[in-house]
């Protein structure tokens, strides 16, 4: 497996452009199943979670034309989704497996072709994370679905012929709402009959952006990024043309790499409308997030800015809990704990979507930073310097968290298992060693293993 070779102390300093979103485009790219008309993507990332869709897809009769981007200035590249052949509905556990979004397959399939069969991702069992709320949702809506040898079947009354039908759906969890859940029962819902109204919705903007996707190819779908969306159902949809938005995540976590660099990074396309609870964390902590002035300003769509991030000498500490959107992201959790690795003082960190999601606290502590977690809450106690050692990736965003206290260590940090930034970050060694970073890529013959599921 590759890994990364980390010098650190290098000031991060130059301009990047942050790529399109990986948690928008799964979706988005799943929403392509919901007609037989060609869907054009524009700002697709780099990813081996967007090439495992593709893959999927592939497999569900769709093709698939992906033209990835050919600079690092670029937010992404272009993908062209056609689904010709309908007879092909089951999604194999071999591709499943990889990616826990393949789940987003389920509502476009089962409203398009009247029937879906799909592996349980990543093994899941129902309740332990919210693969329950999909089904709920899609079973209000009319579904039939049985578990059958690991595999989630679902069915509409009548088969090819028949529609789903309009529902009032509450899809509240014990750690809140779902984004996939919430993408895939509005998905269906688009192609049900009469009125269905979600309570408790997802807010996150990656929601918003499958519902502008799909308003595009014909849908009526009104309230996307609030508690309440209401669809009322169309017989077809059509082909359309879109624009993916910017990764807030990605944009998070450069951010975090300035500040524990005492960098000087501008970030173009850069997501500040969907950002507002992590600047303001960022801004209590010291960095000095500046959106562009001037007349190349004037009008520019928020979810599209151009910020220099810089910093204070001196970081304060902060206490924080990760919230549903808009509150503080759970996917910037880890980076910003690495952050307060270096701050003077006592922060708190306290997961309220994922408990469990701590795994990087032993690897940081390897290095030299001094946390206690208790439960779902981490203490963290500012050190004045990381030290550089091997430490192991467990998950796609301790993955990057490693990398950032790698890049603000002193002397040489390995990280291995970096299988799992390629996950998220499209050639994030590449893009830091343009910033002026040390790092480099390893690469060995053995491969990645292909089964195993991590939190997106």
């Amino acid at each position: 497996m590759d890994h990364f070779v980390i010098n650190g102390g290098s000031r991060l300093c130059g301009r990047l452009t942050v790529k399109g979103s990986k948690n928008a485009t799964l979706p988005l790219m799943a929403a392509a199943l919901l007609t037989d008309r060609p869907v054009m993507l524009q700002d697709v990332p780099d990813l081996a979670d967007i090439r495992n869709m593709v893959g999927l897809l592939s497999e569900l009769g769709c093709k698939v034309d992906f033209s990835p981007a050919t600079s690092l200035d670029a937010a992404g590249g272009t993908m062209l989704l056609h689904a010709t052949d309908e007879s092909q509905s089951h999604a194999r556990y071999e591709i499943v497996r990889t990616m826990r979004a393949s789940i987003c397959a389920l509502g476009p399939m089962l409203a398009k072709r009247g029937f879906a069969r799909i592996s349980m991702p990543g093994g899941c069992a129902i309740g332990d994370r919210p693969v329950d709320l999909h089904l709920r949702g899609l079973a209000a809506l009319g579904a039939e679905i049985q578990l059958h040898q690991g595999d989630i079947v679902a069915r509409v009354p009548g088969g090819k012929g028949g529609r789903l039908r309009g529902a009032r759906i509450f899809l509240g969890g014990p750690s809140g709402s779902t984004v996939l859940g919430t993408a895939n029962v509005m998905s269906a819902a688009a192609l049900a009959e009469g009125q269905t109204i979600i309570e408790s919705a997802a807010c996150e903007p990656e929601v918003v952006d499958v519902a502008k996707l799909l308003n595009a190819m014909g849908a009526r779908i009104r309230g996307a990024g609030s508690p309440r969306i209401i669809i009322d159902g169309v017989e077809s949809l059509g082909g359309a043309e879109h624009r993916v938005i910017p990764d807030r995540i990605e944009a998070g976590t450069y951010m975090c790499a300035s500040a524990m660099t005492n960098g000087d990074i501008t970030l173009d396309n850069c997501p500040m409308d969907a950002l507002m609870a992590a600047s303001d964390a960022f801004e209590r902590i010291g960095l000095i997030v500046a959106p562009e002035t001037g007349p190349a300003a004037a009008g520019r769509d928020p979810m599209r800015q151009t910020v220099r991030v810089t910093s204070a000498r001196a970081l304060s500490p902060v206490e924080l809990t990760t919230q549903p959107h808009p509150g503080f992201p759970t996917d910037l959790q880890a980076q910003i704990m690495a952050l307060l690795c270096l701050a003077d003082g006592n922060s708190i960190i306290t997961e309220r979507i994922y408990p469990e999601r701590f795994l990087h606290v032993a690897e940081l502590s390897r290095m030299g930073a001094k946390i206690v977690r208790q439960g779902s809450t981490a203490v963290i106690t500012g050190v004045r310097k990381l030290v550089g050692a091997p430490v192991m990736a467990s998950d796609l965003r301790a993955s990057a968290c490693l990398v950032l206290a790698g890049l603000a260590a002193e002397g040489t940090t390995i990280v291995n298992r970096v299988y799992h930034l390629d996950r998220g970050y499209e050639q994030m060694e590449e893009r830091l060693r343009a910033l002026g970073a040390s790092i480099e890529r390893v690469r060995e013959k053995q491969a990645a293993p292909a089964g195993e599921t991590v939190a997106v």
